[in-house]
């Protein structure tokens, strides 16, 4: 039984960097946390070089004093091993610990993360301050939660040095036993790339064609599971000195952030939490926002904690807007919906100098006479509003396909489209059903399917037949699987199933693909029904489906795009291109129409309706991103938790507002 954050309610609080600041501010700090509502925050993340002055010198003098501050009052300490930073002398000591980027370049300290991840020496120094934190702090009453580290990979996840070579080398030998394993998977008869001893095995580094696509697919996974092994070390030092506190650390389930199998990860934490950031170019960040809570909520099975996201700008974006009126709340409030049982920002308060110096704050530059601060406070009562909410469950019964193996092989080099990509896709499968209200989990190829009634997979070019076999045996048994185009067309190695695409799936599809047609940049396909199709077409052949829809346009006129099949007791969707969105929209209306999925509620456009299931109540949340005023149908016995109010078969959800509805509901 993994150990759980003993926390009442909804956690809130931030990255709190007291270090930062002299210590006369930190009681104008405690002050204001009990004002905002704050009731936990991370502390030490970025403190290595205070806290371990020199090797095996240690000075917790400053750590002390916070933490017997916030536990005076009241506010629990999410405690990190602060080994995202390692510090100046352990550079000068170790340079060789620097990394390597595919170039041959070995970096510079003077940012974070500038290590590499195989290196020994590192992992020395990292587990040496791991444990002496763990022991100094294991029994602290402040102490409610471990932070290990800090966004894995986010800087680092890749380094080319000779260690790492070795480490990969090392990772390929647990996989394949042998080199003749090695070549067959990675077929290297092709342009003469036969490995005769293991130390001829590089990493993918900087050469002078297209690089082994099952060199740089197992490269991934070993910068993956080599980061995961760090992770894992840190938390059993800290397991051992305190079994029955919780570890963490956080991912970044975001758009741009493709570099760890989050699948992999999540069975060794204890307790999985998020950071996400808006893209500024996103015209609508709130789809991301859902579609990330989804995805994390997917991933821990239940219950999670958002660990980081802004009040307001970031930093790190060619132009960093602040958010607009409402949309500090909204954010917040879109998590919860979505599973998140703790809130939290980086940082508490914002820097006056560093690296993140213009990044908001809960406490921003301009002090508590601001509206960021005013809207902190404001979202403090309204999470000890919704303390009841924490620990319900979501109700999905459709699932979406999501596998960062299958995303990494499409994104390399020499596809049949460098326009292609796996994030764009999922997206705009998602869209439509996040318009329409409709609740989505993420799945693994391989997952337990029996709860669903549709499955989405709209892209999985790689799938292994394990995967494959249990997304076409949930149409056997009833379901509904729609399956996008380019997928199942090639194995885990990433090897092309032959016979004709879409491989893994042709036979439970009912159809046969001989040829792919990729689209150019704004060009576009017609199709029967008078939609359009982009990105993608593809000379599709029925063996024993139907024809939903055709191209009308181009070299396949008449070719079905759209296609319709019986598989066992169920049913089976084949999509040969990117309809528009009103197109796909109607499209998947259909698909969970006919297999009796209904939305959470029905709702005016861009108003946002999201259930979470209590034993005993469900816990409807309205979030309104338009700017008029909407009314949605609720139980006659309901209460808005937010006001206390109760309401009796409709509620008003203002423009730009966040209304929750507890709904009672029988055991």
């Amino acid at each position: 039984m993994k150990p759980e954050l003993k926390l009442p309610g909804i956690a809130y609080g931030g990255d709190y960097n007291p270090e930062q600041w002299p210590e006369e501010v930190w009681a104008e700090d405690m002050r204001l946390m009990r004002e905002a509502g704050v009731t936990m925050v991370s502390v030490g993340i970025f403190s290595w070089a205070l806290l371990e002055p020199a090797e095996g010198e240690y000075d917790f003098s400053r750590m002390d004093k916070i933490l017997d501050l916030l536990h005076e009052h009241g506010i629990a300490a999410d405690l990190a091993t602060p080994t995202a930073a390692p510090p100046a002398w352990f550079f000068r000591g170790h340079p060789e610990a620097l990394p390597v980027d595919r170039d041959g370049r070995r970096l510079s300290y003077g940012s974070r993360q500038t290590f590499c991840p195989s290196s020994p020496a590192y992992r020395r120094a990292a587990l040496g301050i791991t444990r002496a934190l763990a022991d100094r702090y294991a029994g602290h009453p402040a102490v409610a939660m471990w932070h290990v580290h800090n966004e894995y990979g986010c800087h680092n996840a890749e380094c080319h040095c000779d260690t790492s070579a070795e480490a990969f080398r090392g990772w390929l030998r647990s996989r394949y036993a042998d080199l003749a394993a090695l070549n067959e998977a990675w077929g290297t008869t092709f342009w003469s790339q036969w490995y005769y001893d293991w130390d001829e095995i590089l990493p993918p580094r900087a050469t002078g064609a297209v690089p082994n696509p099952t060199h740089q697919l197992d490269w991934r996974r070993f910068c993956s599971d080599e980061l995961l092994s760090l992770y894992v070390a840190e938390r059993d030092v800290l397991r051992t000195a305190a079994p029955s506190i919780p570890a963490t650390t956080n991912f970044m389930v975001m758009y741009n952030f493709d570099a760890l199998d989050y699948w992999r990860w999540a069975p060794h934490l204890d307790v999985l939490s998020n950071d996400h950031y808006l893209q500024s170019a996103d015209p609508e960040s709130e789809i991301d926002i859902a579609l990330s809570g989804d995805l994390m909520r997917s991933l821990a099975g239940g219950p999670w904690l958002l660990m980081e996201h802004s009040t307001g700008a970031v930093n790190w974006q060619p132009v960093n807007r602040a958010k607009g009126p409402g949309e500090l709340r909204r954010n917040a409030l879109a998590h919860v919906a979505r599973g998140a049982d703790g809130i939290a920002y980086f940082q508490w308060r914002a820097a006056k100098a560093g690296a993140e110096q213009w990044h908001s704050a809960m406490l921003p530059h301009a002090g508590t006479d601001s509206q960021i601060w005013r809207d902190v406070v404001r979202l403090g009562a309204d999470l000890r509003a919704l303390a009841e909410v924490r620990g319900s469950a979501g109700t999905a019964e459709v699932a979406i396909v999501w596998d960062w193996n299958a995303r990494w092989a499409m994104e390399l080099p020499s596809q049949p489209s460098a326009e292609v990509r796996f994030q764009d896709l999922v997206r705009a499968w998602y869209e439509p059903l996040w318009r329409a209200g409709v609740a989505v989990d993420f799945v693994r190829p391989d997952a337990d399917l029996s709860r669903y009634r549709v499955v989405l997979a709209p892209s999985l070019y790689l799938v292994d037949d394990a995967g494959a076999a249990n997304l076409t045996a949930f149409a056997e048994r009833g379901g509904t699987l729609a399956v996008g185009f380019h997928s199942g067309a090639v194995d885990e190695n990433c090897h092309v199933r032959l016979g004709g695409y879409p491989g893994a799936f042709r036979e439970a599809l009912g159809v046969r693909t001989d040829e792919l047609f990729p689209l150019l940049p704004g060009e576009s396909v017609g199709l029967s029904g008078g939609g359009t199709g982009t990105l993608w077409s593809e000379r599709v052949r029925l063996s024993g489906a139907e024809s939903i829809a055709s191209y009308t346009s181009g070299p396949l006129t008449g070719v079905p795009a759209v296609t319709r099949n019986r598989h066992g007791a169920g049913a089976t969707w084949y999509v040969a291109t990117l309809p528009d969105p009103a197109t796909l929209a109607a499209l998947l209306d259909r698909i969970r129409t006919e297999a009796g999925v209904e939305p959470v509620r029905e709702t005016a456009d861009g108003v946002e309706a999201v259930l979470r299931r209590g034993g005993d109540a469900d816990y409807l949340f309205l979030i309104n991103h338009t700017d008029t005023a909407a009314e949605v149908a609720v139980a006659s016995d309901a209460t808005e938790l937010l006001t206390g109010k109760q309401v009796s078969g409709s509620v008003t959800v203002p423009a730009g507002e966040t209304v929750v509805v507890r709904e009672p509901r029988g055991v």
